[in-house]
């Protein structure tokens, strides 16, 4: 079973957030055609407290219970399964989704019988990279959908440096119209 695992699409990763991506909503609608291709959708959030060793490396973004911490206005939510929050203690930092706090991700697609995580979202260089990395390191069949993640820019060359490290970790790449296109030959 495939499930699509949508990444910290969240108000402060978007254009006018405070660790904004400067083309983070445009995975909005490329993300909400996808959400119907899949039986199974969760989401991950990051859900930090207003204090966190966090914010020592970033700005402060995704505090519980903000606004910043929201989803995306136009991300259709309402259709996700289940949302898991990370970063929500003092201590860690919740770059990978399997870092969640509120469940464990990987019990909880293992339990729904997921073999294959297909992966949207931001950013590539931090969140989407780890829980891609994770994902493969859990025993799942992993899938980056390149036009449906976005990058910080933070550094010059580290979304490509990103990519080619998920390559070689055995991440497989594709396109929102490809996964449609596999959905349709099934």
């Amino acid at each position: 079973m495939r499930a699509l695992l949508v990444v910290d699409v969240q108000n402060d990763f978007c254009p006018g957030g405070s660790l904004a991506t400067p083309k983070g909503h445009a995975v909005v609608p490329v993300i909400n055609k996808l959400i119907d291709e899949f039986d199974l959708v969760v989401a991950s959030k990051d859900w930090h407290p207003e204090d966190t060793v966090h914010f020592k490396i970033w700005p402060k973004h995704c505090v519980k219970n903000t606004k910043g911490a929201e989803f995306h206005p136009d991300l259709h939510e309402n259709k996700f399964d289940k949302v898991f929050v990370k970063g929500t203690r003092n201590v860690d930092d919740g770059y990978s989704s399997f870092e969640a706090t509120n469940e464990n991700l990987a019990e909880y697609l293992k339990k729904k019988g997921v073999d294959t995580v297909y992966i949207a979202g931001l950013t590539i260089e931090y969140c989407v990279k780890t829980t891609a990395l994770d994902a493969v390191r859990y025993g799942f069949r992993t899938i980056v959908i390149q036009d449906a993640v976005e990058g910080i820019y933070q550094h010059e060359g580290d979304v490509e440096k990103a990519f080619d490290e998920m390559k070689k970790a055995g991440v497989k790449m594709t396109t929102s119209a490809e996964v449609k296109a596999e959905k349709d030959l099934v």
